[in-house]
């Protein structure tokens, strides 16, 4: 295979500094960004067996990608029962969620670093019939070695914003390269779709967006009740996935729904939970009783704020507040953050002007009048007092944006992946 230069220096500097990954590895664990116990699969080499037959390996980055990959194994399993699946992702978040969503016959590894020894170990190991690659993930060495040994390579739900977009059109040599890999790609937008037929030069199938058709774990039944009566009573809101700078905004529009609801109770989730200290000391500066649910607390008749300061548990706070601020989209520069999982688990969705990572989802949204758009305290504190009243868009026309928004990615996508098992794969794509 004739590389460009940049990819060759990117693998010899990588496999330079190979020796120095068990000590990144070692920092990165004491930060509780990496499982101390698994970083054995981080440096290629899996504890447990390849399992029999044929094996659909699937990566995605973090958690909205790796539910994504969750989806797609469900109905590649049940259109196939012999089929196993090795799922990869590079984030402990992501490794807790695939524990609780994945079937039997799928297993779930930390994705190798992207090192030309911890990969070639992985792909020994696995010898994948079929890998599988969503949105936006391309690890040179990791996509090399794929193309050496043949494997079938297809990139589903591929987004890339306008910068990401941009950024890739000054590596252009590298990335045509990197994408030659895949044999199918499927866009999820038409942003995405016509930037890779510039890149690429060769037809790009525009699929649709599979995360309007994955769907989250539920939440524990039993804890979600409990919670409940908890709660019970009392006008509650959620801030989900806020970043640095908005969640004074959020604390300020708070203020003024108690003016009115004095019993009002924020749920503040912030996007990266390691902010916990930092934004209690914030939220008792601005007078509120708080409550941290990383230290096992749930709120009392004094406490305003709830401190959603923990991994995973979205889905639970989706399903005990109607009204659901979609972070990320306050700020410029972040895009916004996907809002389906609250619209499925019936919340309000309420968000800010900066949503350019998913336009098209909330393009869909605008054009059905299923969401709530605001750009500060003001508005935000009169948006949430709008689900409140019962005067706000529901659960319903929600679904329709969303159906609208979709165009039958899943069913594309299914038929596209069963093609490339091919001709060893005899059944169809389920639909």
């Amino acid at each position: 295979m004739n590389l460009p230069a940049s990819i060759r220096a990117y693998r010899a500097l990588t496999g330079l500094a190979a020796p120095l990954l068990p000590v990144i590895l070692d920092r990165r664990a004491r930060a509780g960004k990496e499982d101390p116990e698994r970083r054995h699969e981080r440096l290629g080499r899996p504890r447990i067996r390849r399992p029999e037959g044929r094996l659909i390996w699937l990566h995605g980055a973090s958690v909205g990608e790796s539910l994504v990959l969750a989806t797609l194994v469900d109905r590649m399993a049940a259109g196939d029962p012999e089929l196993e699946f090795l799922v990869t992702t590079g984030t402990v978040t992501s490794a807790k969620l695939m524990a609780r969503r994945l079937p039997p016959q799928a297993k779930h590894q930390y994705i190798p670093v992207d090192t030309p020894g911890a990969v070639r170990r992985f792909l020994d190991h696995w010898q994948p019939d079929l890998g599988i690659f969503a949105e936006s993930e391309l690890w040179p060495n990791l996509l090399v070695e794929a193309r050496h040994r043949a494997i079938p390579m297809a990139l589903v739900n591929a987004r890339m914003n306008a910068a990401s977009l941009t950024r890739w059109r000054r590596r252009g040599d590298a990335v045509r390269s990197l994408l030659d890999t895949f044999a199918w790609i499927g866009a999820a937008d038409t942003r995405t779709r016509d930037g890779l037929e510039d890149l690429t030069g060769r037809e790009i199938v525009l699929a649709g967006n599979l995360k309007l058709e994955a769907r989250a774990p539920e939440p524990d039944a039993g804890e979600l009740s409990a919670l409940e009566s908890v709660i019970a009573g009392r006008p509650v809101w959620l801030a989900a996935s806020t970043h640095a700078g908005e969640d004074e905004t959020v604390l300020s529009a708070h203020e003024l729904l108690r003016k009115t609801q004095p019993g009002a109770l924020l749920i503040l989730a912030p996007r990266h939970p390691e902010r916990g200290p930092a934004l209690a000391e914030l939220v008792r500066a601005r007078g509120f009783h708080l409550a941290c649910r990383s230290k096992g607390e749930v709120p009392d008749g004094q406490d305003t704020v709830w401190l959603a300061d923990t991994l995973g548990e979205m889905s639970l706070w989706f399903a005990l507040a109607p009204a659901a601020f979609i972070a990320g989209s306050l700020k410029a520069g972040i895009g916004g953050h996907n809002p389906i999982e609250a619209s499925q688990a019936g919340a309000c969705v309420i968000t800010g002007p900066h949503v350019d990572s998913f336009d098209d989802i909330y393009t869909a949204y605008r054009d059905h009048a299923a969401m709530l758009e605001v750009d500060d305290a003001l508005t935000l504190s009169e948006a949430v007092e709008q689900v409140w009243q019962g005067r706000a868009p529901g659960k319903a026309v929600a679904d329709r944006a969303i159906a609208a928004a979709s165009g039958g990615a899943m069913a594309t996508t299914l038929a596209a992946l069963h093609s490339l098992l091919a001709p060893d794969a005899e059944s169809e794509a389920t639909t």
